[in-house]
């Protein structure tokens, strides 16, 4: 038995050194991006709309309208990229064999429904995080928490999938979500006090 488990955990190992990770970096950047996209740009128009406006509800409303229209642009965006990458090995395929492989052409619609889910349950966390607390300081203290973890999170699951630097994917993620906030938070602060 411990020999059948050892030769397993070689076969395993042999895969995973010859898997070729940059075959992953299509669907992965593009769900690594609408992920953090999502968390990172409505957690930024949450804490925008919480710098001058101190209501659960604006914080809510404004964090929902960023995520739906996050979401479909996302989408769109990612669809006509892939579209584009479809037409032109389309072209490839024809004056290669004259064959065309459909499986081996990329699906834009796998491509924008992907891409609009990642970017929505990135989104869903700074929502989740303000959504039950009512007291204005502890609220935007509960989205930068969660926040921060989900930053962390991503850029580690970016980094463990593409078997990365785990570190340094986290850390380059994590400051520039703070600083994507902070940018937002204070600027929108500024031009709040100067009733513009």
């Amino acid at each position: 038995m411990d020999q059948l488990s050892h030769n397993t955990n070689m076969d395993i190992e042999k895969e995973s050194a010859t898997f070729d990770y940059s075959k992953r970096s299509q669907w992965l950047r593009a769900a690594v991006l609408g992920a953090n996209d999502g968390l990172v740009s409505t957690a930024s128009l949450m804490m925008g709309v919480g710098a001058v406006k101190h209501d659960v509800k604006a914080m809510i409303l404004s964090g929902f309208a960023g995520m739906v229209a996050g979401a479909c642009s996302m989408a769109i965006g990612e669809f006509v990229s892939v579209y584009s990458q479809y037409d032109i090995e389309l072209a490839q395929m024809e004056r290669e064999s004259g064959e065309i492989e459909k499986e081996k052409l990329p699906s834009p619609t796998q491509a924008a429904a992907a891409s609009a889910l990642a970017f929505s349950a990135g989104a869903i966390v700074p929502l989740l995080a303000a959504a039950f607390v009512k007291e204005y300081k502890t609220r935007i203290i509960a989205v930068v928490v969660a926040v921060t973890v989900a930053l962390m999170v991503f850029g580690w699951l970016g980094a463990a999938l593409g078997k990365a630097p785990a570190v340094r994917s986290s850390a380059r993620v994590l400051f520039g979500g703070w600083l994507a906030m902070a940018v937002t938070f204070g600027l929108t602060k500024l031009i709040g006090l100067h009733g513009l």
